[in-house]
């Protein structure tokens, strides 16, 4: 486990009273009870999530910040709370320091364009070899707009962060910011962030973590990583699409210009020249996601309300009970073996190609990815075209973990 889990005792853990929380649930896909191990894309939504956004639709939307109406102050309210929400939830030092976005891809963006404004050409980004695309393709935008040196931290053959290469990459001074996943969506590897960003800062550079996967399962503590930029978006925790979270530290968010202009980013317009709001509302231009960044807010409650702990603990012993059974599985291999792994795994069948695989699992009722997972030069380092995944979420059981492995079983056997 990660040295950054919350200590202490783990909350009670109740699977069939989180389960009755979320109403998708409930419902047969092809006759069959809904497998969904899908998580990793886009997680469920309890009841409180849903029920807070239809509510505040209901009875209090209004536009925020300017206003003067009860509505529109009420909405405001509700909307900067969330604000402080994140701040803690991240343990952050202060609320300017979260800026919301529409995902982790848009906050990813907003840091490639404002920091890498103050980027000079021959300076370097560092990014891994399991980089989710959205923390791969803002970085070659970059590098043509702007000159910069793109380069490509390798992992190990289990699927580990090769920490030797990065110390080597980082070794001329050249490097101004190494961008890393936290957790890969495709091997459930977590990144030593800790010690990452010590040794980039130590090399003089920034570091961005993408906690798109980690937040989820994990406790986040941005101090204690260490980081500078980390990012993560709503979808995967249980909230809705069209809400992320961007935090940085504020010196740095002082520094960089503004990502898109508009309303509410301003502090003055006139014909010549505009001046900008303060951080973090400089990077907040136009009307925000408000509805969705309230569902936000009581998707962070309704996981505090579980426990991280508790969901900690659960979900590593889903993933050692599904690598157990997995590996059971004639012609079945589970891709790569890192040292601290988060509850996704892809794996291939001998074969059978993915797209089959997720398909005739569809037909049973189980819902599991297949594809590149949005991260081709992955597939390609791995020497495949495509994996199936599944992942674990906070409602996810054992028995839905045996349901996957009997009908990989069947889907074997149909093949052979």
């Amino acid at each position: 486990m990660s040295a950054i889990l919350e200590k202490g005792p783990v909350h009670q853990f109740d699977s069939a009273a989180i389960r009755q929380q979320f109403p998708i649930l409930a419902q047969k896909v092809h006759d069959r009870p809904l497998v969904f191990l899908d998580s990793a894309a886009s997680a469920q939504k309890p009841n409180a999530v849903i029920d807070c956004m239809a509510d505040t639709m209901r009875t209090q939307y209004a536009n925020i910040h300017r206003g003067l109406h009860w509505m529109s102050e009420r909405t405001t309210e509700a909307y900067e709370g969330v604000r402080d929400q994140v701040a803690a939830f991240l343990n952050a030092p202060s609320r300017e320091e979260i800026v919301f976005t529409r995902n982790s891809t848009e906050a990813i963006n907003l840091v490639a364009y404002s920091f890498g404004a103050l980027l000079k050409p021959g300076q370097a980004v560092v990014i891994s070899e399991m980089e989710h695309h959205a923390n791969l393709v803002p970085w070659q935008m970059l590098r043509d707009r702007a000159g910069i040196e793109l380069r490509i931290a390798p992992i190990t053959d289990e699927g580990d962060l090769d920490l030797d290469a990065l110390q080597d990459i980082l070794s001329d001074g050249q490097v101004a910011l190494v961008a890393i996943t936290h957790m890969s969506n495709v091997l459930g590897s977590v990144t030593p962030a800790r010690q990452i960003a010590d040794m980039a800062h130590a090399a003089g550079a920034q570091v961005l973590f993408d906690g798109s996967q980690f937040v989820v399962h994990r406790k986040t503590d941005v101090q204690a990583l260490g980081a500078d930029f980390y990012t993560f978006t709503g979808h995967k925790l249980y909230g809705p699409t069209g809400i992320g979270i961007l935090w940085a530290r504020k010196a740095l968010l002082d520094a960089m210009p503004p990502f898109m202009g508009g309303g509410d980013m301003i502090s003055t317009v006139t014909f010549e020249r505009s001046t900008w709001a303060h951080v973090p509302h400089k990077f907040e231009a136009g009307t925000p996601a408000i509805i969705e960044a309230i569902g936000l807010g009581a998707a962070i409650s309704w996981v505090e309300k579980v426990g991280m702990e508790a969901v900690t603990a659960h979900e590593a012993a889903l993933t050692s009970y599904a690598l157990t059974r997995l590996a059971n599985v004639p012609g079945l291999k589970v891709i790569g073996a890192p040292k601290d792994r988060g509850g996704v795994i892809s794996f291939t069948m001998d074969d059978v190609h993915p797209h089959d695989i997720a398909t005739l699992l569809d037909r049973n009722g189980v819902a599991v990815r297949a594809g590149h997972h949005c991260a081709e030069p992955l597939m390609r380092r791995l020497g495949l075209t495509a994996t199936a995944r599944a992942s674990f979420g906070i409602y996810t059981v054992q028995e839905e973990i045996d349901v996957l492995a009997d009908t990989l079983v069947r889907i074997r056997n149909f093949f052979v």
